[in-house]
């Protein structure tokens, strides 16, 4: 009796031994058969786009000393003024490079509609205005391509949303346009210009499964 109950026990071991292994493999298998969902990638693609910067305009109220980080005789200053946000005064100080800079009614009542304006009071006793201009918005996802198991590509298109501000920094609009073509190509570059009604953009962004079994933008 003793005998058989000792070459049972080994017997079980082995047959929960079996039966583990099979069903790890099944749950492995049947994880790598599912393929990242449109659902998910839309929900990648949205939170990726909302993680990027928006372009923003900086500039200074009071009494403003050009410098490398700011100049008040810029050409981003002329648009805010030629808007009617802000009104110059006449250029001060022995070299005429301090500007005082005040924001109008109109301005401050244009800015307050726009959400996530920050302010600093700087050291010299300007107040520095920090401006976002537009944010990415999704289109569509038109396209996921399952390379392995863990890894995809994704395929999405992406438009701007400007706001108040953005309107009057669009490229192809009278503000922008109505300056000079050097102007022009410095609102681009530094200040947050841009073809924001132009066509969609698209990218195509290569992704991973993490360990947890979430598919992420791959970083390799």
């Amino acid at each position: 009796m003793e005998k058989r109950e000792s070459s049972v026990v080994p017997l079980l071991l082995i047959v929960a031994l079996i039966l583990a292994i099979v069903g790890f493999a099944g749950y492995y298998l049947i994880e790598n058969r599912k393929v990242l969902s449109m659902q998910e990638a839309t929900q990648i693609a949205t939170s990726v786009l909302h993680d990027q910067a928006p372009p923003n305009m900086r500039f200074h109220t009071g009494f403003v000393k050009s410098s490398v980080d700011d100049n008040p005789q810029g050409v981003h200053y002329k648009l805010l003024e030629k808007a009617g946000l802000i009104k110059l005064g006449k250029a001060q100080g022995t070299y005429g490079t301090t500007v005082p800079v005040v924001i109008t009614t109109a301005g401050q009542e244009f800015f307050k509609r726009i959400d996530g304006v920050t302010t600093v009071k700087e050291k010299d006793g300007t107040e520095l205005y920090v401006v976002p201009v537009a944010e990415r918005k999704l289109s569509a996802v038109s396209k996921v391509n399952m390379i392995s198991p863990t890894r995809a590509t994704m395929t999405l298109t992406w438009t701007w949303k400007p706001n108040a501000l953005g309107e009057l920094l669009d490229a192809a609009g009278p503000t922008v346009k109505s300056f000079n073509t050097w102007e022009r190509a410095t609102l681009i570059q530094k200040y947050g210009a841009d073809f924001y009604h132009g066509a969609p953009t698209e990218v195509t962004l290569a992704l991973a499964k993490a360990d947890n079994g979430t598919w992420q933008i791959a970083t390799e």
